[in-house]
């Protein structure tokens, strides 16, 4: 498949994973349910998952996963943010959407939706990464809202999630990159209220690790870090999809082992600074001559 053509197609099975898993959380539901749910849902539609599902509710803003065993439950009067990534031969489409059970924090989601309505309608090859931060910053205003100043969108390369190259600010900033014609991003406003920090801070360990390096370890640890290396090569991956591989009291120990030897690392979760409550509107597009191609629409 080239390049395009994959880019395209893991929008299309994002973008359904997204809309469907969406529109079944309710209040009670187990979050592992809904994580292995989108798992399931990307394969069946012939994609891999190019980043563990996060389900971040309320003030957590990203970068929560399930845990083998997780009782984590979507609470009543809660944001809950799914953010799904698929790819296909490592081309890599990621998209997050807002559910709200809080008819009073509606707004929140509405602005950050607007704010990434006025980035894809700004975003063109040549202008700074900054007008379109600007863009972002003022719609969400606009909602009555403010955006997360320390989160950006990221761009995407091939089996790399954040790829070196800019970022795509939510607030307007003074040094930004020239967007090209061909890059692909995505561009995720983060909404909080007037009142909140808009920053986040490192949490808890968010159950999502990465491979740093191949270490000299032995035994369990040894399969288990061939098995993260030629399964996940550079994206992220779940504990959860590893401890299910290798769901021993040995295998529990060789994870520990590979992350005592820094083979892997964690994620930290993304907590908004003064816990306020964050909504998430999240698309991939590819810059085009003159605009940009949402893949995740």
């Amino acid at each position: 498949m080239e390049p395009l053509e994959a880019l395209r197609e893991a929008g299309r099975i994002a973008s359904k994973v997204r809309d469907t898993t969406l529109a079944e959380i309710e209040p009670g539901m187990k979050v592992e349910y809904i994580c292995d749910l989108v798992n399931k849902r990307v394969d069946e539609l012939g994609g891999r998952m190019a980043f563990p599902c996060n389900v971040d509710i309320d003030h957590v803003a990203a970068h929560y996963c399930a845990p083998i065993n997780d009782k984590t439950v979507i609470p009543e009067r809660s944001l809950v943010k799914l953010d799904v990534g698929v790819h296909i031969d490592g081309y890599i489409a990621d998209t997050a959407k807002t559910v709200c059970f809080d008819t009073e924090l509606e707004y929140l989601v509405e602005a950050a939706e607007a704010g990434l309505e006025a980035a894809i309608q700004t975003i063109r090859p040549n202008i700074n990464a900054n007008d379109v931060g600007a863009a972002i910053e003022e719609a969400i205003k606009r909602k009555g809202a403010r955006p997360i100043r320390n989160l950006t969108g990221h761009k995407l390369a091939r089996y790399v999630l954040h790829a070196s190259g800019g970022s795509i600010p939510n607030v307007r900033e003074f040094h930004g990159h020239t967007i090209r014609e061909g890059d692909v991003y995505a561009i995720e406003p983060f909404a909080v209220p007037r009142t909140a920090d808009g920053l986040v801070a490192d949490g808890p360990p968010s159950n999502i690790y990465r491979m740093e390096k191949k270490r000299n370890v032995k035994g369990t640890a040894k399969k288990m870090q061939k098995f993260i290396q030629a399964e996940y090569k550079t994206l992220p991956f779940a504990s959860r999809w590893v401890m299910r591989k290798f769901n021993t009291p040995e295998g529990a120990a060789a994870f520990q082992e590979l992350l005592h030897a820094k083979s892997i690392n964690s994620y930290p979760q993304l907590i908004e600074r003064t816990h306020a409550k964050v909504a998430q509107a999240e698309h991939s597009v590819i810059v085009t001559e003159d605009g940009c191609e949402v893949t995740t629409a």
